[in-house]
């Protein structure tokens, strides 16, 4: 059973993902902002795509390609500057920090860097938002399928200033989950909002009860919500918007763990449309 106590050891370690775009601004500040309240540590990474540069080179129609060096230099002074920039919020944050440029396929080398941190933090909308219609970024979905680590989706907009929305579905993501809302609610001096979606009411109170055994007492305010009727992925944002949330915490996997390789999972559905920030809990 975990309590407050448990939950505010968690996590030590967060990471962050830039690739310098406005999306990622979102995801720096947020990231910086959560570091900091948890009294964690962050790793800053931006990686340089090499499929840019060879993608160049791979034209097969016989037309000469261009010199890809100017290209390398640019992605790498770019890149540079990013974890720059991402170093001095950290330092003026008064947090202690590193940030590396690496190359590589961005999921697969923010998924590698993210062993080393307990929570990855990435944009929802990448250099490429303005093209995206209702998917979320490649990067984006690669690393949140990928990853064993519970990763936090920001969107553009989202700030760390508002209660905490756990939807909890009794699934072991969502106990971990329910310990990363311990935590975050307690440093921020938030309520935490428990949503449970359950056709049986005798199955809500059972889930309402182990909530409630894993958080433990807390200073903050617990407040549930439960819901019978509509899509779930649709109620748990409506919740967030109508709690106001600044956070949803919610399991990476449902109880039925196979239909979340899916883009129609309750967990990608919500990342997609929330117009805050999404933590999945592994």
């Amino acid at each position: 059973m975990g309590t407050a106590d448990e939950g505010s050891r968690m996590t030590s370690t967060i990471l962050v993902a830039t690739d310098g775009s406005e999306g990622a601004v979102a995801a720096e500040r947020f990231g910086t902002d959560l570091t900091k309240r948890l009294k964690a540590r962050l790793l800053g990474i931006s990686v340089i795509e090499a499929r840019i540069a060879h993608g160049m080179q791979e034209d097969g129609l016989g037309i000469t390609p261009p010199p890809t060096e100017p290209v390398a230099s640019y992605l790498k002074n770019r890149a540079d500057a990013v974890c720059r920039r991402l170093a001095e919020r950290a330092r003026g944050a008064g947090i202690e920090h590193t940030t590396e440029v690496v190359h590589g396929i961005a999921d697969d080398r923010i998924v590698e860097k993210g062993q080393q941190a307990e929570i990855i933090v990435v944009g929802r909308d990448g250099v490429h938002a303005q093209y995206r219609t209702g998917l979320i970024g490649s990067t984006v979905d690669g690393v949140i399928r990928k990853t064993s680590k519970s990763s936090l989706v920001v969107p553009m907009g989202a700030q760390l200033a508002g209660p905490i929305l756990l939807a909890f579905d009794g699934s072991p993501g969502s106990r971990i989950g329910a310990r990363h809302a311990v935590q975050i609610a307690t440093r921020l001096g938030e309520p935490i909002h428990v949503f449970i979606d359950s056709k049986d009411k005798g199955r809500a109170i059972a889930r309402f009860d182990e909530v409630r055994g894993l958080v433990g007492t807390l200073p903050v305010p617990v407040r549930e919500i439960s819901s019978t009727l509509g899509r779930p992925d649709v109620k748990i944002v409506d919740s967030a918007r109508e709690v106001k949330a600044s956070l949803i915490v919610m399991g990476a996997y449902g109880r039925n763990r196979i239909t979340e390789y899916f883009l129609g999972s309750n967990s990608t559905a919500v990342v997609r449309t929330s117009p805050v920030a999404v933590l999945l809990a592994r």
